[in-house]
């Protein structure tokens, strides 16, 4: 119902409708409140190296960035490379006492073992889809989040809050999986946000365009997709972010 209702609405309606409702959530600082944006600073390098990391994370902390989430895409997915990646972030967050939360946006199942191991893990990412099939070409099954989601809270490394779970999400991800079984895009897109809003997460990110690009036709599809994605996670309830893809 809410994906219908997006495709009847202007975007500045889609705008309209969606600022009207507040999503708030919580671990080291509060995400959502009406007036404020929050960013993500995300201090990639194509190596991993530390020092090229430590440098882009200095970078965006002294432009403010970072206080949705200190969140670093990491070029493997060893567990290993990842546990150094999450210790260097919760190294400098933890020096200037940096009231964020920090992540590797590295596989489920890499992270479950991780927090075992007893790494520094504040969030738990995955990229989630709307169909069974698309979930299973990101290597992941709704029988694992839940576990995913205990082991993240068991710690208790949030200090005002407990949303753990860290989502990313984009309309096209069913179609680029060969997962749609003919549902358009949007309403698999909703379905992926019913999923989401299970685990309370502290925040979903839609990267349409970046994923399932295939079916855009240019930047002005884009934007409205991105409106699109932005209303129907916020009348479900979820704390959404957007990627400029």
């Amino acid at each position: 119902m809410v994906a219908a209702v997006s495709k009847l609405l202007r975007n500045q309606e889609l705008i309209a409708v969606a600022r009207r409702v507040e999503v708030v959530t919580k671990f080291r600082n509060t995400l959502g409140l009406r007036g404020h944006l929050a960013t993500r600073l995300q201090p990639n390098h194509p190596t991993d190296d530390p020092r090229g990391v430590a440098a882009s994370l200095v970078d965006g902390l002294l432009y403010g960035s970072g206080d949705a989430v200190l969140g670093l895409n990491p070029a493997t997915d060893s567990p290993r490379q990842v546990r150094q990646l999450l210790e260097l972030l919760d190294g400098v967050r933890q020096q200037y006492d940096i009231p964020t939360q920090t992540c590797v946006l590295c596989h489920v199942t890499t992270t479950l073992q991780l927090i075992e191991q007893g790494a520094p893990v504040d969030l738990t990412f995955q990229s989630i889809g709307g169909t069974e099939g698309t979930n299973t070409s990101f290597g992941v099954s709704l029988a694992l989040l839940p576990e995913a989601h205990e082991a993240t809270l068991a710690p208790g490394r949030g200090t005002v809050g407990t949303n753990v779970m860290y989502f990313e999400t984009g309309q096209g991800s069913a179609l680029s999986a060969g997962a749609h079984h003919g549902l358009d895009q949007q309403t698999a897109e909703a379905r992926a946000y019913a999923v989401a809003r299970h685990f309370q997460p502290l925040l979903v990110n839609s990267v349409v365009g970046f994923i399932g690009p295939e079916y855009l036709y240019d930047g002005k599809q884009i934007i409205r997709a991105a409106l699109e994605d932005h209303f129907c996670g916020k009348l479900l309830g979820l704390p959404m972010g957007l990627d400029a893809c």
